[in-house]
């Protein structure tokens, strides 16, 4: 297992780089499904959903913080519906917080056939984390982000909560953990 870069790694000499708004990073990724992305079931492979939903949210991460950008942690990714072949799939991302050098990025991914004209349908959901780095990988500072409409002000609070569940997660686990090697 990796470590995954933390927010108190030393900044103490960089700068606070000024903040963004949300809409200023906002991307959509869209692609059709074909039979190259097929599961044994005949629909459109989870994995191949997961790979644009972290396509999409690295961009976002990417042109947010102004360079590099790793994943660190997927949380939450919810299938709602299938996607089948012909699917016209659109994953939209976003920046949702930021801490001193971590991102959260919400992607709603939605599904419309490719030769209809019906509206789309929202088939999944996810939540992934990524820390900004340097050229030599270390953890480096990303723009505080700056939302500006109600709804980005409610997933702005709503990935707060996250993080705190995120990190009280890791820190039970961490205990546990510690408490069983003294059980040998």
């Amino acid at each position: 297992m990796t470590d995954v870069p933390s927010d108190r790694a030393d900044h103490a000499d960089h700068p606070d780089p000024a903040g963004k708004p949300t809409a200023a990073s906002r991307t959509t990724l869209s692609t059709i499904m074909s039979q190259n992305d097929v599961n044994l079931l005949g629909t459109v492979h989870g994995g191949v959903i997961m790979k644009l939903v972290d396509d999409a949210a690295g961009a976002v991460a990417g042109r947010h913080s102004g360079g590099p950008a790793v994943t660190a942690s997927m949380d939450e990714m919810v299938f709602l519906v299938p996607v089948r072949i012909g699917d016209l799939v659109h994953v939209h991302a976003q920046v949702n917080w930021t801490g001193r050098s971590s991102m959260e990025i919400g992607v709603k991914v939605l599904a419309e056939r490719w030769n209809e004209s019906t509206p789309a349908t929202r088939v999944g959901t996810a939540y992934l984390v990524f820390a900004a780095v340097d050229e030599e990988g270390k953890p480096r500072r990303v723009p505080p982000v700056l939302p500006a409409t109600e709804l980005d002000r409610r997933r702005f609070q709503e990935a707060q909560i996250r993080r705190t569940h995120r990190l009280a997660r890791r820190r039970e686990i961490q205990e546990l953990r510690a408490r069983g090697a003294d059980l040998g």
